[in-house]
């Protein structure tokens, strides 16, 4: 797993069939610190994350789990809203 923030949607009309009503977040990967990388991924919403949300996603053959989706498309997928993170004793990041 890692930590994201939700920087947006990504709308496709035309998809695979196994997709329809699948709804995708343009993710921002962030370090360990809490600050963004330069690296971007898109990601099937598993949970109703919004726009600014920080959350955990999954990557490869893991990432067809939680949907029940074994034969969809898919190499990432959010599966989790963070509320909070404590790294030694101090609060990262709380959900506001």
């Amino acid at each position: 797993m890692q930590i994201a923030r939700v920087r947006g949607t990504v709308v496709s009309t035309q998809k695979e069939p196994s997709l329809l009503g699948v709804k995708f977040l343009l993710l921002q990967l962030l370090d360990a610190d809490g600050q963004p990388l330069p690296d971007y991924e898109v990601a099937a919403d598993g949970v109703g994350a919004g726009v600014d949300e920080w959350v955990l996603f999954s990557r490869g053959s893991a990432a067809r789990q939680p949907m029940g989706g074994e034969t969809r498309p898919l190499d990432a997928v959010v599966i989790g809203i963070i509320d909070t993170i404590n790294v030694e004793g101090n609060r990262l990041y709380t959900k506001s």
